[in-house]
């Protein structure tokens, strides 16, 4: 499991070069830029040639996932061979039901799959072992399975916490669905703290507002970061005195903790290098 921070991580469409070039700008740590359900069918052939050219520019640190249509359409295809040597970091399939629609993308990079279909959830250990990250579309999933969308998710827990399973087994990623009411910034921060304590690494965004309160809620806070050193240090002043565990703050810290205390540095030091 990488360290690299996916906090935020931006869907833009891929047929407005406005928006290609402002996404350049944005302090998020991914972005996808989306060939399918953001792109109008009459414009998804310009929007691939739009985006392929718009992909020369520098996007920094940021990482690039270039969503395509799914292989059934008509699209699809193009799009793949389109990418397949894209300066792009992956490719993101929709609707992905087992690992064989993730082998057959012919790409020469990773292949996301989107987890939004019943299927695809009862299939997601395969899926993520097949695949370099899992990107959750709550709104097509909600559509499928015919449940509410509470401010709590509960409806839809199951799905969210099989995906997330399925990445921690496989070692990759698993990003949280999209936050509609992208002017409530309370919900917003709701949904994120949630996503957060449930284990995602980040979340989907659809709107630039929305940047700022997701990578501040995913990531690690003064606190933890306190913790984290202090654990560290603790338990190299056990080890050296010859005990296995150490004491801090009437808990026991051992190689769990400490490695859990490794991984929160690591983590803050992978967003200050990505900001610098």
């Amino acid at each position: 499991m990488t360290d690299r921070p996916f906090r935020s991580v931006l869907y833009i469409p891929g047929s407005k070069q406005r928006a290609l070039d402002k996404a350049a700008t944005l302090p998020v740590d991914a972005i996808i830029f989306d060939l399918e359900d953001a792109v109008a069918p009459d414009e998804k052939t310009a929007a691939r040639d739009t985006l392929r050219a718009a992909l020369q520019q520098d996007y920094g640190p940021r990482y690039k996932l270039v969503r395509v249509n799914g292989l059934d359409t008509e699209w699809g295809a193009d799009d793949v061979a389109a990418f397949a040597d894209a300066a792009c970091d992956a490719l993101l399939l929709p609707k992905v039901n087992g690992p064989d629609d993730i082998a057959a993308v012919k790409a020469a990079k990773p292949v996301w799959a989107m987890m939004e279909t019943a299927e695809g959830i009862l299939n997601a250990a395969a899926i993520a072992r097949a695949a370099g990250g899992l990107v959750l579309g709550t709104n097509d999933l909600a559509k499928e399975l015919g449940c509410a969308t509470s401010a709590d998710r509960m409806p839809m827990m199951t799905a969210l916490q099989t995906c997330l399973l399925a990445a921690r087994a496989a070692g990759i990623p698993c990003i949280d669905g999209v936050f509609n009411a992208f002017k409530d910034e309370d919900g917003l921060a709701y949904e994120c703290k949630q996503g957060r304590a449930l284990g995602m690494d980040g979340k989907t965004l659809i709107h630039p507002a929305q940047v700022a309160t997701t990578n501040a809620a995913f990531a690690p806070t003064d606190e933890e970061v306190d913790l984290a050193r202090r654990q560290i240090a603790a338990f190299d002043e056990a080890i050296a005195a010859g005990q296995g565990v150490a004491v801090l703050d009437g808990r026991i810290v051992e190689n769990l903790h400490v490695d859990t205390a490794r991984r929160t540095l690591a983590k803050l030091e992978a967003i200050q290098s990505l900001e610098s």
